[in-house]
């Protein structure tokens, strides 16, 4: 499962003061904010990941070795 968490605002400061809050939870930031198209600010941070993420080759499980 993928967490992500959003900061959604009516100004590019606001979001940006959303935003430094999920970093100060530990957070990274993985979408600065950014002018959406219906006139919002958006920002968007994941958790920290502490292993090396799983590598995804497109192989399938079935796929030998």
């Amino acid at each position: 499962m993928a967490l992500r968490f959003a900061v959604q605002a009516d100004t590019e400061q606001e979001c940006a003061a959303g935003l430094r809050q999920l970093q100060s939870l530990g957070l990274v930031t993985r979408m600065e904010p950014r002018l959406l198209t219906d006139n919002r600010w958006m920002a968007r941070a994941v958790p920290r990941m502490t292993q090396a993420p799983a590598v995804d080759d497109d192989r399938g499980p079935a796929a030998s070795g």
